[in-house]
């Protein structure tokens, strides 16, 4: 399961690269590269939460 979680956290770190780009287009005015963002913002928030999810079942899998 921990290899699992990390895993989870690489393929985070990985999403929060990509959106760099376009989050530094968005500061410049680009109105297309801050519709990227926010999808890839939404998309992450979603991921942290399955990732936080992840890490709870994992503590109560140990405890058990």
């Amino acid at each position: 399961m921990s290899d699992e979680l990390v895993g989870k956290w690489n393929e985070l770190k990985t999403l929060v690269e990509s959106l760099e780009l376009d989050v530094l287009k968005q500061a410049n005015g680009n109105a297309s590269a801050g519709v990227r963002a926010r999808r890839g913002l939404r998309l992450l928030k979603n991921e942290v939460a399955d990732l936080v999810r992840m890490s709870l079942n994992t503590e109560k899998s140990r405890k058990s």
